[in-house]
């Protein structure tokens, strides 16, 4: 007659039982890592957005008296790196490169018009008018139109990002972009254009009111 012994399980070490849960925080920490990169598969746990916003509140009001005569749309390609001095950019050091769209306004402050700016003959039918040269307003970034294309982070980098609270912000760049987008709108004639434009308004609502005559000028 054979006997059949039964053996029993063996326990597992405690050093085991560390390894096992090491390895379960690494699959979840991966998953979560693949979860954030490759698209659609959020999608598959049904995330849902809610817009808990309080109304907005009216601060102040501000009357305008400018002429906005010309808007430039500008966009820039903004490549902006930072290192350390010590240490290789795959260990800490950052790379972006962001699409910067925006767009600045040309104006003439029309409120800077005093009445010794203006001259009219007797008979109402010649004006002489002196104005302030048009400047530029400051630039609009278009959040519709501007998007990172890519992002290099290093080692240090990432594992500070997992304890920021806005790992992705990207102020530094769209900084640069205004900057950069500001520096061509001053060589773009923007100005020049605003000028004329603000200049055949006012000779054709004048002319439209019996004056035969209208003459513009600028001046600091």
């Amino acid at each position: 007659m054979t006997t059949s012994i039964r053996r029993l399980p063996r326990r597992m070490p405690g050093w085991a039982k560390v390894v096992s849960a090491l390895v379960v925080v690494l699959v979840v920490l991966f998953a979560g890592i693949r979860l954030a990169v490759l698209p659609g598969i959020k999608d598959l746990f049904g995330t849902e957005t809610h817009d808990r916003s309080g109304p907005a509140l009216l601060k102040s009001i501000q009357d305008l008296s400018r002429y906005d005569a010309a808007s430039g749309n500008f966009q820039v390609v903004v490549d902006l790196e930072k290192n350390a001095k010590y240490l290789p950019a795959a260990i800490r050091g950052t790379r972006t490169l962001y699409v910067g769209a925006g767009t600045v306004d040309a104006y003439v402050d029309l409120g800077k018009v005093g009445d010794k700016d203006v001259q009219v003959n007797g008979d109402r039918t010649s004006a002489t008018l002196r104005l302030p040269h048009a400047q530029l307003g400051k630039p609009a970034l278009d959040p519709d139109h501007s998007y990172t294309v890519s992002k290099q982070r290093g080692l240090l980098n990432r594992l500070g990002d997992l304890f920021s609270d806005n790992p992705n912000s990207e102020h530094a760049v769209q900084q640069l972009a205004v900057k950069h987008i500001a520096d061509a709108a001053k060589g773009s004639g923007l100005t020049t254009r605003a000028e004329s434009n603000t200049t055949g308004m006012l000779e054709g609502l004048l002319r439209s009111l019996g004056f035969k005559e209208v003459h513009v000028s600028y001046s600091s």
